[in-house]
């Protein structure tokens, strides 16, 4: 069988060095007023590519399902650092548009990742685990879409061309499609726990096969 953990974590870090490296030739630089496409493909083609993988191979989902939510969903607490966001805001170096949502939605997400692991990660809080994976999910598309957005709604403003350069620019190039990543194994880990009412179903079967 594939050792998919070692072969992951050489894709992570092929990956991390190839965004490092496109960023450090300003390849994710777009003038103003033009989409950032390069940006944009950074965060959709390793999430693309993961869900193919995901979805043809048996082996790697049951790998990937394997793993322990709990730590998956710990690995969100360091979301905590998006009051980074608000210190560039507050400086005028990111547009509020896109700095504000970002940085208060990253902090929430990554204050309450400890609950949501130790608390939420049961299959008797199944609902509220997933929901608070939506929200997550929701975060980081929504700064993504606001980034993106900003610079045609306010051509004249602050720009976010920081975002694209380092060290700022290994945030949505690498660390939101990583993230964006754990929440779906999460996801879709809870949607194969068991609900509350089969297991109380199981509870009752097995106290009446005791009496």
């Amino acid at each position: 069988m594939t050792n998919y953990r070692k072969v992951t974590a050489i894709l992570i870090t092929a990956w991390f060095v190839a965004v490092l490296t496109a960023s450090a030739f300003h390849l994710f630089s777009t003038p103003p007023g033009q989409p950032p496409l390069p940006l944009g493909l950074a965060v959709l083609v390793p999430i693309a590519a993961f869900w193919l993988w995901f979805r043809s191979s048996e082996q790697f989902r049951q790998f990937a399902l394997a793993l322990n939510p709990r730590t998956l969903t710990m690995v969100q607490s360091w979301r905590i650092v998006g009051f980074v966001f608000l210190v560039l805001y507050s400086y005028g170096i990111l547009p509020g548009l896109f700095a504000l949502p970002a940085g208060w939605g990253d902090i929430v997400i990554g204050a309450t990742a400890p609950l949501a692991a130790l608390a939420l990660a049961d299959p008797k809080h199944r609902s509220s685990f997933i929901f608070w994976q939506v929200l997550g999910i929701l975060d980081l598309v929504l700064a993504i879409f606001l980034g993106a957005a900003d610079s045609f709604i306010h051509p004249q403003g602050i720009p976010t061309s920081p975002a694209t350069m380092l060290p700022l620019s290994i945030i949505p190039t690498f660390l939101v499609p990583v993230l964006l990543i754990l929440h779906l194994i999460c996801i879709a880990q809870a949607r194969r726990w068991p609900g509350v009412s089969a297991n109380r179903d199981s509870t009752s079967a097995l106290v009446g096969a005791d009496v």
